[in-house]
């Protein structure tokens, strides 16, 4: 696996081409599809959304790549991008995880649930850096891999953005 920590300004400008690629996507989304788009953005991080980071990693060990990007990136919600994609806000984050706890995965350390898609299965970030997806929609089934890190999951999330119809 390639070593890609995830920057600070690499998220940046991830989420302004994000935009501009949503904002071209919504424009005609109405008209293909015959319904108003929801709403798709990637809000950035707020004084409150890095407290609720603060508390998370209080909370657990949370891979540092995760930390970096709730310090950029509050929440992304992508309802109509596929079946849709969410990066949970650090504040559901802590509260599923004192629910939950860590998902466990095969050959892996524990790994910590942070987004989710429209079916309801999950996203998890291990301390190896390794994004893993739920085969289900539970956090005690099968996961299985999803990306080589959280950039290569973010560039995943690019190209499903760019490839809409």
């Amino acid at each position: 696996m390639v070593d890609e920590r995830l920057g600070a300004d690499w998220l940046r400008g991830w989420r302004e081409q994000v935009d501009a690629t949503l904002a071209e996507l919504m424009q005609s989304f109405q008209a293909r599809h015959g319904i108003e788009p929801g709403n798709n953005l990637v809000v950035l991080a707020t004084e409150e959304s890095r407290q609720a980071t603060d508390a998370l990693v209080e909370l657990t060990p949370i891979p540092s790549d995760l930390t970096t990007m709730y310090w950029v990136i509050g929440e992304v919600s992508l309802p109509d991008v596929d079946n849709g994609y969410f990066v949970h806000p650090a504040s559901t984050v802590a509260g599923h995880f004192r629910e939950y706890g860590a998902v466990r995965i095969d050959g892996e350390e524990p790994a910590l649930v942070f987004g989710s898609d429209g079916g309801g299965h999950l996203f998890a970030l291990a301390g190896s850096g390794r994004v893993w997806r739920s085969t289900t929609a539970s956090w005690f089934d099968q996961f299985d891999f999803a990306a080589a890190s959280l950039r290569e999951f973010f560039e995943g999330l690019s190209q499903r953005i760019s490839s809409q119809p």
